[in-house]
């Protein structure tokens, strides 16, 4: 099923949690924090429309974005959030 958010919203995929410490310690799914990077899947039509947002986001890029923000979903068995472009914090390059 596709999914296009409507006015100025984006929908974004979190990216997978370490599972390992940098020393190699291995953490369980409890002991794991909720990632806040997320790689952005679709867009709304008022940022494609509006020149000064699209030249912010496109599909594909990674975003960091506030722990307790957006909308969570479950698609297709797959996780995603649904939030507003003002929402997102930054650009990752």
């Amino acid at each position: 099923m596709k999914l296009k958010p409507l006015g100025d919203r984006v929908v974004i995929k979190k990216v997978e949690a370490e599972e390992k410490t940098k020393g190699g310690i291995v953490l369980p799914n409890s002991a794991q924090e909720a990632p806040q990077i997320a790689e952005v899947i679709a867009i709304g039509k008022d940022i494609e429309n509006d020149e000064k947002k699209k030249g912010q986001i496109k599909l594909g890029d990674k975003v960091i974005f506030p722990k307790y923000s957006g909308t969570e979903i479950k698609l297709d068995g797959e996780e995603l959030t649904i939030l507003k472009l003002s929402d997102l914090l930054a650009v990752l390059n």
